[in-house]
């Protein structure tokens, strides 16, 4: 499992605004990410000084554990300092479609294998988006994601909203000829941000871990990730805005 780790390290970074190529990863350190849309870091010896300002999402390594709810962290670029232990979390999910499974980790522990149910075709990638009279494209979509927002009244119970169409479907679909320029611009600066992605292009959009799942790995859904009520309750003060969802064929 420590290899999806170091995977979730490289895909956190890769999405920071202030990185565009993932740097080594020290593997005898913890990985987490910052969870609110701005985390104060304090001197290492004065918790009421304040040293800088971390964005949401940004990669840190956690050097140990202080008292009073604080962690000594290291930056990516080697400036060490507090963050309170509320605003950091590890949490990551990975959804095999192979496997029709989605596992729960924090850090490199399984916390969670839940059965999920699928997309109608959910055996191909998402290109494009579906509708009844083409079904072939209710896809779930495979690649790196991150919850992009908590819907508490979802349709289908509760929904855990993902940031599809990403930054790479987004060069996919300009490629393409699927998107216009101004889209693709709108899509890769949400994904900087973390904020909302355009869900109304040829790309499709509103993927989502939601509830409503049968528990029995059927494939019904549009594209979206359907587990258990139950299961989904579970997994709700676990999963922030911020979380990376890895979606592997």
């Amino acid at each position: 499992m420590r290899i999806f780790w170091i995977f979730l390290f490289c895909f956190a970074l890769s999405s920071s605004l202030n990185s565009a190529i993932a740097q080594p990863v020290d593997t005898d350190m913890d990985v987490y990410y910052t969870t609110d849309r701005t985390v104060t870091m304090f001197h290492l010896t004065d918790t009421t000084r304040a040293y800088m300002h971390l964005k949401l999402r940004e990669p840190v390594y956690v050097l140990k554990d202080r008292e009073n709810g604080w962690k000594e962290v290291r930056t990516l670029d080697g400036a060490n300092g507090m963050v309170q232990s509320k605003l950091l979390s590890n949490v990551w999910i990975r959804i095999s479609k192979t496997e029709q499974t989605l596992f729960a980790y924090q850090g490199g522990k399984l916390v969670a294998r839940i059965p999920t149910d699928l997309g109608y075709n959910f055996f191909a990638d998402k290109e494009r988006r579906g509708n009844a009279g083409d079904p072939d494209h209710w896809r779930t979509p495979e690649g790196q994601f991150f919850v992009v927002s908590k819907n508490p009244h979802s349709q289908f119970y509760k929904a855990f909203v993902l940031n599809y169409p990403n930054a790479e479907d987004a060069e996919r679909g300009l490629r393409d000829s699927i998107i216009t320029q101004v889209q693709y611009d709108a899509i890769v600066q949400a994904e900087r941000t973390v904020s909302m992605p355009l869900m109304n292009t040829e790309l499709g959009g509103f993927i989502e871990i939601h509830g409503d799942g049968t528990g029995k790995r059927n494939n019904w859904t549009q594209g979206c990730i359907a587990i258990d009520n139950k299961e989904l309750d579970k997994l709700w003060d676990l999963i922030v805005v911020g979380t990376p969802v890895l979606i592997d064929p």
